[in-house]
């Protein structure tokens, strides 16, 4: 008996004996996938990952100098971050965002902002409980929501990827605990009028559920588009949650900065969250970020034209290409998300750009476009002068890959 007891010991510690179904139910990260391809090809253009072509300004190095000269730094911090970082923030996010972080309102460090995301699912959310998620979706959002087993909800959006407050409504159940907006929007490029997130803003209030905004992209938008941040309207502290982060504006994706504001209510579930995951956020990176806010907006600002001109030539180009490509306006971020008149799956057109045109994307589907084929097209980390050829190589590759 105890020889046979012995065996089934053996047996249950094996590596791989099940897949935990909690985990089958997340989507693979398609960013490293495209990148393994493009990687196998030398001299591929990438126009997949959404980073910025420029790295964060000299600023940090004095902050950093400062990292090393204290004697504590090498310690565990704050969980919440340290008290500098932390008023810079709320001076920052006072006069760029209307945002005031008082008694009512939470302000936490994260490592990115994909973690101050997981903590805000993890502190409002059970396990089965529904998130509203706006499609086209940023992808590690909806891995989030099912990694803390609850259940992504796609909500459609209008042929300009903008929201529609109503089918919000219609999507919201007993279950629902959030709604999510990012804008600009990531995989879009689309920026939603103030007027939408207001709207969006009062269903979550007058539901009882969290509106959970990232604004990551907050600095990147060209035209007249203007960004809005919803924790700025008056009473709106009690159900909102801002995300936001340092690696796209100051070219800090590396060090993984990221803060967020949130309703006080959550504060002891937040701290709970991120000092298990995290204990504090990394010192060093704090520091960075401290440098990269004596720099300020305006450090962000000299870098745009490049993108803005960027962004220009592909528009250009691919109005060209309106007889097999649809191009839906995209006045913020670095993204457009482009619909091919093609009966070819996203990924394998993606795979065959890659292959024969050497120019690297990513698939629609990824972020929740089921129908058709979709591409989004990442133009922030093209250096000066490599625009024209990496435009010319996509366009090419779609005009003899989509018929």
């Amino acid at each position: 008996m105890e020889r046979k007891l012995a065996s089934l010991d053996c047996a249950f510690i094996q590596p791989n004996m099940f897949s935990p179904l909690r985990m089958q139910a997340v989507q693979s990260p398609v960013i490293p996938i495209v990148g393994e391809m493009a990687r196998a090809r030398p001299g591929v253009i990438s126009l997949g990952q959404g980073v910025v072509y420029y790295g964060p300004p000299e600023t940090i190095s004095a902050r950093i100098e400062q990292f090393f000269a204290s004697p504590t730094s090498h310690r565990y911090g704050p969980v919440e971050g340290i008290p500098e970082l932390l008023e810079a923030l709320r001076g920052k996010l006072a006069r760029e965002n209307s945002i005031r972080v008082d008694a009512g309102a939470g302000l936490l460090v994260s490592a990115g902002g994909n973690m101050a995301f997981m903590n805000a699912v993890l502190a409002i959310t059970d396990p089965g409980d529904e998130v509203l998620l706006l499609t086209p979706y940023y992808f590690n959002h909806h891995m989030a929501i099912a990694m803390a087993g609850c259940r992504p909800v796609p909500v459609p959006t209008d042929e300009h990827f903008q929201p529609i407050p109503d089918a919000i409504e219609r999507a919201i159940t007993r279950r629902t605990r959030a709604v999510i907006t990012v804008s600009p929007n990531n995989p879009s490029g689309a920026v939603y009028p103030e007027a939408a997130m207001r709207a969006i803003n009062e269903i979550c209030a007058l539901r009882g559920i969290f509106h959970i905004h990232d604004e990551a992209y907050e600095y990147f938008t060209y035209g007249g588009a203007q960004h809005f941040s919803p924790a700025s309207i008056p009473g709106s502290h009690t159900h909102t949650i801002s995300l936001f982060s340092f690696s796209k504006s100051y070219g800090l994706a590396g060090w993984r900065m990221g803060y967020m504001v949130f309703p006080a209510s959550l504060t002891n579930s937040i701290k709970k969250i991120q000092d298990t995951i995290l204990i504090c956020p990394p010192l060093i990176s704090q520091y960075a970020a401290l440098g990269a806010l004596d720099a300020g907006r305006d450090y962000c600002d000299k870098k745009q034209q490049v993108i803005s001109e960027a962004r220009t030539t592909a528009l250009l180009a691919l109005q060209e290409l309106s007889d097999i490509c649809d191009t839906p306006a995209a006045e913020g971020a670095f993204y457009l998300l482009i619909r091919v008149r093609t009966e070819i799956s996203p990924m394998e057109l993606v795979k065959r750009l890659i292959e024969q045109y050497g120019v690297a994307l990513m698939p629609g589907d990824a972020f929740g476009l089921a129908d058709g084929c979709s591409l989004r097209i990442a133009y922030g980390a093209l250096q000066p002068g490599a625009t024209a050829e990496a435009v010319h190589r996509l366009t090419t590759g779609l005009r003899a890959l989509a018929r």
